[in-house]
């Protein structure tokens, strides 16, 4: 198990999948931040399944499972243990903390809770980063056009044959030989 104090929030980032849409950790993984064992983390969710709707805990399906091991996301079928491993929620965590009731699972708890406030503002500061970006691509392309027009209009009066035209002004006349 590993011990509280070696975790920090990169090792707490490592441990967090995106599985249907939704930032989840494995029970196996909470269990060894919890500092219990995954079959005791099992037997609490089970006591207390009411306490863990849809969204906030759900077991991996096969094509999931092997999902994640294609993308070396787990090592192996055989890291999982022998069933299909629980997938919890920023809410199940929580939850899961509140079920657990040792010290150690509510200190954890609180600090996984704050990584996944970290990877929300994350993703906040990139959205308002592209909306801006796709503001200045659309300023672009308007200049662009404009600038292809006034292209346009300047090829046009160059390309214009003109006669030659009566010069302008006073003319002097011819000197006789």
């Amino acid at each position: 198990m590993t011990h509280p104090s070696l975790l920090n929030e990169e090792n707490i980032f490592d441990k967090i999948y995106i599985i249907r849409n939704i930032k989840v950790m494995l029970d196996k993984d909470l269990a060894d931040i919890y500092g219990v064992k995954p079959i005791r983390l099992r037997e609490q969710v089970k006591r207390n399944a009411t306490r863990f709707p849809g969204h906030f805990m759900f077991q991996l399906t096969e094509e999931e499972i092997e999902f994640m091991v294609s993308q070396n996301a787990i090592p192996s079928r055989q890291h999982l243990g022998g069933s299909a491993p629980y997938a919890f929620s920023e809410h199940g965590i929580l939850m899961l903390a509140n079920v657990i009731k040792s010290e150690q699972a509510i200190s954890m708890s609180i600090k996984i809770i704050e990584v996944f406030i970290k990877i929300r503002e994350l993703i906040l500061s990139n959205k308002e980063l592209l909306l801006k970006l796709e503001r200045l691509e659309n300023i672009m392309a308007d200049h662009d056009g404009q600038i292809q027009k006034l292209f346009g209009l300047l090829k046009h009066l160059l390309a214009e044959k003109r006669e030659p035209r009566e010069p302008v002004g006073f003319k002097f006349p011819k000197p006789e030989e």
